[in-house]
């Protein structure tokens, strides 16, 4: 009884030219998904992966532009003489507790900022644009137009303060007056982009929810924590991310405000790589200062991202 025998048909070039052509003209949701993706993703490479690459391989350099010595490598030399630095440890400590104190209180701020602008006005554009006015100011011009609120001499705050009775304040002599007119300045400035995602959030919130608490006897407080604060959460972790990764890179407001003073006790750690790398010129300390600041960056991100995923 003869046996038939399986022959597998070769396709010819053509034919596989035709079947390619066709597959790039009706891509299946993988193919065209990556086709989409991938500028954005070659452009992110080019503005994020390649400097960050950069800032890492310089940061384990010898490199300083005022020696006249050409980049040698130095391992982890740059790290080593952070630890011994104690203008890094003051910095550092100076910008988490900045962090501590101005991301909290311009959540607070933000949304009760928030919660008036949600209230039903009949006109309702004046206080939502009052929200946006802080927000849309230069940090440096918002730094200015506080260092002369906190003047001494002609300053807002010590008018206030004299007429009320009390004596004036010289801010910026004092370590702790300096940092706390910085952080009442930073709240302030921060506070509205706070509010405005918490207005977000709170636009997505149903009417019926709290139509059926009242129907239900819920006081305000009450649809407050059992409505409001729970449905709102989301758009507040999102706010907390954006607001505590800039809070970390706090620059502007300090060094329009004291320029770092008296001394070091209100200079950040974004102050201190630029004191490095702008004004002494040693890019290879400063890229290992950038880099801890980056590395403090992404820890605080991998921290919220953590906790959206447990809630999740």
């Amino acid at each position: 009884m003869a046996t038939a025998s399986e022959t597998s048909v070769v396709p010819t070039h053509n034919e596989s030219a035709t079947k390619w052509w066709t597959r790039f003209l009706d891509p299946s949701e993988r193919t065209l998904a990556v086709l989409l993706l991938a500028p954005a993703a070659l452009l992110l490479a080019l503005i994020i992966v390649y400097p960050v690459c950069r800032l890492v391989w310089t940061s384990f350099q010898n490199l300083s532009l005022t020696s006249g010595v050409p980049a040698e490598f130095a391992g982890l030399e740059n790290y080593r003489l952070m630890l011994d630095d104690p203008v890094f440890w003051e910095t550092t400590w100076n910008t988490v507790l900045i962090t501590l104190i101005t991301v909290p209180g311009a959540l607070f701020v933000g949304l009760a900022m928030a919660l008036m602008a949600n209230l039903p006005f009949k006109t309702k554009w004046p206080v939502r644009l009052s929200l946006l006015i802080p927000w849309a100011l230069p940090l440096s011009f918002a730094g200015l137009i506080f260092a002369w609120f906190f003047h001494s001499e002609y300053g807002v705050v010590n008018d206030v303060l004299r007429r009320l009775g009390f004596e004036g304040v010289i801010w910026f002599n004092s370590a702790n007056w300096a940092f706390a007119a910085i952080c009442l300045t930073i709240i302030w400035k921060t506070s509205s982009f706070m509010a405005l995602i918490i207005l977000a959030g709170l636009q997505t919130i149903p009417r019926s929810l709290y139509e059926a608490a009242e129907v239900d006897g819920a006081g305000r407080m009450r649809q407050f924590f059992e409505i409001t604060l729970p449905l709102l959460k989301p758009a507040i972790v999102v706010a907390l991310i954006f607001r505590t990764i800039t809070a970390l890179q706090t620059f502007d407001i300090p060094f329009t405000m004291t320029r770092g003073g008296p001394g070091t006790s209100t200079a950040t750690l974004a102050m201190y790589i630029h004191q490095n790398t702008v004004d002494f010129l040693d890019l290879g300390y400063g890229s290992a200062l950038a880099v801890v600041m980056f590395a403090l960056s992404m820890c605080v991100t991998a921290v919220y991202l953590r906790m959206i995923r447990a809630k999740g």
